[in-house]
């Protein structure tokens, strides 16, 4: 079978949403740190905190996701089905094939994580596998392989870091609102007040860049799967049954999914508790059919 170029797949909006997003995420955390030193916060002190906890989410992060949903790393011999798709998918997107773990839970859905795609590894819940026919299952490992294949995994996790901070800062406003008024009574830097309203605004801009991003990067990897598999209908077909399925989910199975993967999953857990679009992890399911049947119809013309 004929590998792909390296290009496969890739959506040029895509990067340059992820390079707009962390430009402008950057621009907002240089505010933050410029009012925390303002405030009597060691400027050295912050880099390094910042530093130590940013090496540690970005190089555990994946660790870390699939602990809390409980996977583990599965063999070919323990998972044949699973690997032979994501083999075949990695051949034809030109990808090194990633580790494969299966998490045990009834929630039908599937994640990717890692920082490359040379260390990617992509999971599939026990309820995906038994719910989708193969073709299906194959349109959704699409999916998954098209975010390690973008690397937005990475800018998602590096992005989430920041916004992760600047909530930290606003949860321990009391901690750190001691320690920046007794500073303040003898330079008159900015308060405590000023610190965490500061934060709380570089929270919720960081929180509405990394919503928007993680909608468009949702589009970018159902068009992705449609291109890796040539099926635009069976990821139409396995996101109405993951949907339909999810309704029946008991609502403890819900929540026992952790909330810091909602935007990794290939269909939020709670969907319909997200009544605004604007705070949304991903797109409706409507808006995500309708662009696959568009590309579905630019696929059948092109081959007329």
């Amino acid at each position: 079978m004929a590998r792909r170029s390296n290009n496969f797949g890739r959506d040029p909006g895509l990067q340059a949403r992820m390079l707009l997003t962390m430009f402008l995420l950057g621009l907002v955390y240089a505010v933050l740190v410029a009012v925390l030193v303002a405030a009597g916060a060691g400027a050295l002190t912050i880099v390094f905190i910042a530093a130590a906890l940013f090496l540690v989410q970005f190089f555990t992060s994946d660790k870390i996701a699939l602990f809390s949903m409980g996977a583990r790393e599965v063999s070919p011999a323990e998972a044949p089905r699973l690997h032979a798709i994501i083999e075949r998918l990695c051949v034809q997107a030109n990808l090194p094939k990633p580790r494969v773990a299966v998490a045990q839970t009834p929630m039908p859905n599937a994640f990717a994580v890692g920082r490359s795609p040379k260390n990617a590894t992509v999971c599939a819940t026990t309820g995906l596998l038994d719910l989708l026919e193969p073709p299906e299952l194959e349109a959704v490992l699409g999916h998954e392989l098209t975010h390690v294949q973008n690397r937005d995994v990475m800018v998602m996790t590096i992005a989430s870091f920041f916004a992760s901070i600047a909530s930290f800062i606003v949860q321990s406003g009391f901690w750190f609102g001691g320690a920046f008024d007794s500073r303040d009574n003898n330079n008159n830097g900015p308060g405590f007040a000023v610190v965490i309203l500061v934060s709380a605004v570089v929270y919720m801009v960081s929180f509405l860049l990394l919503q928007a991003l993680s909608r468009y990067r949702e589009f970018a990897a159902d068009r992705g799967s449609a291109i890796i598999t040539g099926r635009p209908s069976a990821l139409i077909s396995a996101l109405m049954k993951i949907s339909g399925t999810m309704q029946m989910i008991p609502q403890r199975d819900l929540r026992s999914a952790s909330s810091e993967l909602a935007a990794f999953y290939i269909f939020p857990p709670k969907a319909k508790a997200s009544v605004v679009n604007l705070f949304s992890t991903h797109p409706t399911l409507e808006a995500r059919i309708a662009a696959l049947q568009r590309f579905e119809a630019q696929l059948q013309g092109t081959g007329r």
